[in-house]
């Protein structure tokens, strides 16, 4: 080959290729919802939902508790925050119980739950003693603390039935006795039943259906038979149309569904309809935190009850979507756990939880939306009262740890923990050599044998 007339070599021209045909671009919905899928799949996403879900319906709880009570409290010649200071009070002991139950092993759990059963059960007949009992709006399900301290046992009524029914179905169930619809019923149902009553001797039906519901889920997660659940739910649905037509206040209750009048007839329906208005007037982002109309004794049981209404009054429905979104994921969290333990009690007490909750919020809602008849049962974590609020943090701490017993979300835990300051066998510094890198393989490959991506 000649060379060029400066002696040097020529330069060879590299050939350009033609360009590699590309593949269609992925949709960028599909890439979210990818993602969303590769992260809603990771072992820790239950575990975040329950305590991240819980705290922030639990602190939002406390300030629209304050917002909605100021003025019952002003009208009762009561400092504007007393409500808010003991629901805080609530929510602080609620807090350490949460954190107590998050970190109890399975074994406790089902030791403490025929403790519990007892002492609910104690507790609930102790309200019908002329004398003890406290009766608060025709319904005498209370006892005095002292002061204006008040328990209701029958909260703690759910709280038992949920770990010794899951306890009782348990044990059957590693016995092999749940395909016999005897074991199936007995002792679950005559227990169940015996709540109910001492319940429904105090007048509280809402309490009474909630129970219903969760009895009602641990029979249809331990694989009750249709017929055998049909059975029971028509006895049950027969019981409550007759407590129903014998009370003329239910009655007014149940007519007063898809009210907008608030005197129908010879029916009040007060609440619902300001329930109603209070939500209408909120539009899409509300009227501003603390500017409610309807609790300026237009709305009764503001901060009870109906603090769902004065909620979408004042946050508008960005905030009651953001509430339902929050009690979405935490039902979501729940039957995810319950769905992928292989423990016995594990899924069962999860349902039993996930029921409840899920129970009582939809019945809550549903009853400020005009769907449902008033139940009188507050939203959980969310509603002013101590007594609901303690055993029902309890239970998120129940999920919490059961959240964290799966095996793949303990690996992953234990790659978060914290390794600064502490001590490592095998010498002194100098001689260690590289431990970050060999510890992290280590880790990794440990939790990549349990399930962890």
């Amino acid at each position: 080959m000649p060379g060029s007339r400066t002696g040097r070599p020529p330069a060879q021209r590299t050939v350009r290729l033609p360009p590699a045909s590309r593949g269609p671009r992925d949709n960028p919905l599909r890439v979210l919802h990818r993602r969303a899928r590769k992260a809603w799949d990771r072992p820790l996403t239950a575990y975040y939902l329950i305590l991240g879900g819980s705290l922030l319906i639990t602190v939002l709880g406390l300030v629209m508790v304050y917002s909605a009570s100021q003025i019952t409290a002003l009208q009762m010649a009561l400092p504007g925050s007393f409500f808010f200071r003991k629901q805080f009070l609530a929510a602080s002991i609620g807090a350490g119980l949460l954190l107590l139950a998050s970190r109890m092993p399975v074994k406790l759990h089902r030791a403490l739950a025929y403790p519990i059963l007892a002492g609910a059960v104690f507790l609930m007949a102790l309200v019908q003693v002329p004398g003890i009992g406290v009766a608060v709006n025709g319904n005498q399900n209370w006892l005095s603390l002292g002061g204006s301290f008040q328990i209701q046992p029958s909260e703690f009524g759910k709280l038992a039935l949920v770990l010794w029914g899951a306890d009782l179905i348990a044990r059957k169930h590693d016995k092999k006795l749940l395909a016999q619809w005897k074991h199936m019923l007995v002792p679950l149902v005559p227990v169940a039943f015996l709540l109910l009553g001492l319940i429904m001797l105090g007048g509280d039906m809402g309490t009474a259906i909630i129970l219903t519901a969760i009895l009602f889920g641990l029979l249809w997660l331990a694989g009750a038979p249709t017929r055998l659940f049909v059975g029971v739910l028509s006895i049950a649905a027969t019981i409550g149309v007759i407590l129903i037509k014998t009370s003329p206040n239910r009655m007014a209750r149940l007519s007063c569904i898809g009210a907008t009048e608030p005197q129908s007839g010879p029916v009040d329906c007060w609440q619902a309809v300001h329930g109603i208005y209070a939500l209408a007037s909120g539009g899409i982002f509300g009227s501003g935190l603390g500017a409610s109309v309807e609790k300026w004794g237009q709305l009764p049981e503001a901060h009870t009850d109906f603090i769902f209404a004065v909620t979408g009054e004042e946050l508008g429905l960005a905030g009651t979507l953001s509430v339902l979104a929050l009690f979405a994921a935490l039902g979501y969290a729940g039957i995810r756990v319950a769905g992928r333990t292989e423990d016995p009690f594990v899924r069962y007490a999860a349902g039993g939880v996930t029921t409840w909750i899920v129970a009582q919020a939809v019945i809550n809602i549903g009853a400020v939306l005009g769907l449902l008849p008033i139940a009188g049962v507050p939203l959980p974590l969310f509603s002013y009262g101590g007594s609901a609020l303690l055993p029902t943090m309890f239970a998120v701490g129940l999920l919490i740890a059961f959240a964290r017993d799966e095996p793949a979300a303990r690996a992953a835990l234990a790659m978060r923990q914290p390794r600064f300051g502490r001590k490592r066998a095998g010498g002194s510094a100098p001689d260690r050599g590289p431990r970050r890198w060999n510890t992290m393989r280590r880790r990794a490959s440990a939790a990549r044998t349990s399930g962890e991506r």
